[in-house]
């Protein structure tokens, strides 16, 4: 039950997660772009400061919700202050670049925002605690979110004209969001756990009223897939380190339902020298995701259509080199999984 919007049809793909390293927003546009001839994405780059991180660019989307920075993190204010139009001009900046990088450009593109369980969870309201513990401030910011996300769509789209856009989500506080694990803003308890009902609701409420398939990534343990599934995604992006056995039927079904699988299957960060299988080896690195295939019981042919390959998680951390040699390995990995189902 998707918005209506199927991811495209890609073969032997891979993309980014989202974040890259160094704040030079050019050197980053052609590194996703040049790297990864299938599914490029448009950069962050959160080295930059307030407004670059995940955090502050989802809140320089929200339309008519306004958030600073403070000692202790984001929190929501009255007006838009200088970390807004910071965000707004990094987003500008980035856009800009990637708009270069893509001249003539038909194909699918990829571009990424926080979502609206993993922003409650991180920005305070005004008297001091996090929006997650007030309902209404969450169906506030899932709503201001939603029209945020249809302009910046419309602006992708003017800029990049033949570009078929993906959204990621990206909600890695949602399993801790469902547990009851998220602090308070005092950092002392917990918050109390969010009805799988409610967080299912406000996601499919977005998803439903954007032009575009919508991929949630997490790269947590635990990620919800059957809660994503009914939401209404069209691909779930997880590290595929992080899956246990009693995800398979999950997942089994997921793919049957016709859920894009995007597996991080290749480290973030940089490797020590000779211990990463997946920097020596591309195809070896996703011979986890063909016993995984096998087993579910699919046929092998579907492997490459099916699933797509990213770095476990964004690469803001790594080294601007290994930054690229990890795209360059995703697109590597995804290949041989259509040369080599088996």
């Amino acid at each position: 039950m998707s918005n209506g919007h199927p991811f495209p049809d890609l073969v032997g793909a891979a993309t980014g997660v989202g974040s890259l390293p160094g704040t030079d927003a050019r050197e980053a546009a052609k590194t996703a772009t040049g790297a990864l001839e299938h599914l490029p994405f448009l950069p962050e780059l959160p080295a930059r400061g307030p407004g670059a991180d995940m955090i502050g660019r989802g809140a320089g989307l929200l339309v008519e919700l306004f958030a600073q920075t403070e000692p202790s993190g984001w929190r929501f204010t009255d007006h838009p202050g200088r970390d807004t139009k910071r965000a707004h001009s990094w987003l500008g900046e980035d856009l800009d670049a990637l708009e270069e990088f893509t001249q003539g450009y038909q194909g699918a593109l990829k571009v990424q925002a926080v979502g609206p369980w993993t922003l409650a969870a991180s920005i305070e309201l005004k008297y001091g605690e996090k929006a997650l513990a007030d309902p209404g401030a969450c169906r506030d910011i899932a709503g201001s979110l939603a029209e945020g996300l249809r302009r910046h769509l419309a602006d992708v789209r003017k800029r990049i004209p033949g570009a078929e856009v993906v959204l990621q989500l990206d909600e890695p506080a949602l399993p801790a969001v469902l547990a009851g694990q998220v602090r308070t803003a005092s950092g002392f308890q917990r918050l109390r756990s969010v009805d799988r009902q409610v967080a299912e609701e406000r996601l499919r409420e977005l998803i439903r009223t954007l032009d575009a398939p919508v991929v949630v990534h997490s790269c947590a343990p635990n990620v919800p897939i059957p809660l994503l599934r009914r939401a209404g995604v069209a691909g779930i992006s997880l590290d595929f380190s992080l899956l246990t056995d009693r995800m398979d039927d999950d997942l089994g079904e997921a793919v049957e339902a016709g859920t894009m699988i995007l597996a991080g299957v290749v480290p973030s960060a940089d490797q020590p020298s000779g211990q990463s299988t997946a920097v020596s080896d591309p195809a070896g690195s996703v011979q986890g995701v063909r016993t995984l295939w096998r087993r579910l019981g699919f046929a092998p042919e579907l492997l490459g259509r099916r699933v797509l390959v990213t770095p476990t998680c964004g690469l803001a951390g790594a080294s601007p080199a290994y930054a690229r040699q990890a795209l360059s390995l995703s697109a590597r990995a995804a290949q041989s999984l259509v040369d080599n189902p088996e």
